[in-house]
């Protein structure tokens, strides 16, 4: 069934009917929330498709506290609701309770004509609804949520229970319920500058909007104002690329050294691959391996758009050891993942992976890892990085490859960067002294793992 707007939702605000079929989409049909705003959004101005964005993201992102205020408004389940009514009354309450910024009144009547004009009925109820939570307001209608538990924190901060239990045992209970409360706000745009057509400063004068340094990585920026970035000249120029501080450190971290050899497993969409050649100084070669061949194709004209010559693209199974043998100086394993450090920029993924999909993960994780370390010369180094704030995934994998793999050892990474240092709980599980963890909530930027090995 696709969802479509019928004529008579021209009278509603170009930015909510837009937020709405997307919306519906992504509960109704299972589509990807950045993609399908994307397809969506084309013929609104930048101020609507901002606001389209918030819209939706926060809508999706606090689906569960937003059904929770339904149910005690509606008096019923929310799954008795017709879909379409459902949809006009979480993004009418979101809006109300979480937005601000326009009159009650546009709001729920915009609500009322999504619902008139694609339910057969339901739009009485959305009226009812929201016009008693416009005049109870946030405040009293939230007061009664707690982050006590993780089953309460859950509700409040809109997250599966599994994930808060988890983080709750292995961050404890404060860091839980502030990278819960994080995961709910807009995350950092961040930029890196691509060296081999420019540098940081240079960029930084030519943008229309102001930025910020980080002091630890000197080709990012962090942008302070929007930013529509793919609609730049600077883009299509490729003098920068949109990535997040935690997924730069990966390569920095990695220290690809001008005429070596780089494997990159898992490369798509290019991120650090072209990282890695700006590093390098396109002096060398960089191996990028992606299954997929539309991601890989998509990779290849990264690679054009930056000007990172030094990188050659292959279509090929990440988890099948290299033929040519231990050969390549350095190796980066970013393997796939639950992405649960990247709940701020991907609100729909948070009700999509599930503990089981974790557990499968671990073990295509385990095989690349393995395929990894036998293309690596001894005296070579390995990055093994996720974005993802899992122990499956992350410190277990490191230890149990370290164990089986005595010819390898792992650098001290928390030494060089501290406040980055992976800690877990004394009484949870025991970590893995030397990698580092980026926290959202704590560093500002997505949740990364990073553990760097040295064949020894």
């Amino acid at each position: 069934m696709m969802v479509s707007i019928p004529s008579t939702a021209a009278k509603i605000a170009p930015a909510r009917s837009c937020a709405y079929t997307v919306l519906r989409r992504v509960f109704e049909q299972g589509a990807y929330a950045d993609q399908a705003l994307q397809a969506q959004a084309r013929e609104l101005d930048a101020r609507d498709r901002a606001l389209a964005m918030r819209l939706l993201y926060g809508t999706v992102q606090r689906r569960m506290t937003l059904d929770h205020v339904i149910e005690e408004l509606a008096g019923r389940p929310v799954a008795r609701l017709d879909a379409p009514v459902l949809a006009a009354l979480r993004l009418g309450l979101y809006e109300l309770l979480y937005l601000g910024g326009s009159p009650d009144y546009a709001v729920v009547g915009d609500a009322v004509e999504l619902a008139k004009a694609h339910a057969r009925a339901g739009h009485g109820l959305v009226n009812a609804v929201l016009r008693r939570a416009g005049r109870e307001g946030a405040e009293k209608l939230l007061a009664g949520l707690s982050d006590s538990t993780p089953q309460a924190a859950a509700i409040m901060h809109s997250h599966p229970e599994w994930i808060a239990r988890l983080w709750w045992q292995e961050l404890g209970a404060e860091d839980a319920r502030a990278l819960m409360a994080c995961d709910n706000e807009p995350g950092e745009v961040a930029l890196r500058a691509n060296t081999l057509r420019s540098d940081r400063d240079t960029l930084a004068a030519a943008l229309p909007v102001r930025t910020h340094n980080d002091a630890q990585l000197p080709e990012a920026l962090v942008l302070e104002e929007p930013f529509d970035v793919q609609t730049s000249p600077l883009w299509q120029q490729g003098a920068f690329i949109a990535q997040s501080r935690a997924a730069m450190l990966v390569a920095r971290l990695l220290d690809p050294q001008p005429g070596e050899r780089v494997l990159d497993l898992c490369a798509a969409p290019g991120g650090k691959t072209t990282h890695l050649a700006a590093l390098m100084e396109n002096r060398g070669e960089i191996l990028a391996i992606e299954h997929d061949k539309r991601r890989a194709g998509s990779l290849v004209r990264t690679a054009q758009r930056l000007g990172a010559s030094a990188v050659r693209v292959e279509v090929a199974d990440a988890e099948r050891p290299r033929a040519e043998g231990p050969v390549f100086d350095r190796v980066l394993v970013d393997p796939p993942c639950s992405g649960l450090g990247v709940l701020q920029a991907r609100p729909d993924l948070r009700w999509r992976v599930t503990p089981q999909a974790i557990t499968e993960m671990q073990r295509v994780q385990a095989t690349i890892l393995a395929a990894g370390a036998k293309a690596l010369r001894p005296g070579g180094v390995l990055v093994y990085s996720t974005c993802t704030i899992s122990p499956t995934e992350n410190e277990r994998p490191i230890a149990a490859f370290l164990h089986a793999n005595p010819d390898f050892r792992l650098d001290d990474l928390a030494a060089e960067l501290p406040t980055l240092a992976f800690t877990a709980r004394q009484d949870a599980s025991p970590g893995l002294p030397g990698a580092l963890l980026t926290l959202p909530h704590r560093d500002h930027t997505a949740g990364f793992f990073i553990a760097r090995l040295r064949r020894t």
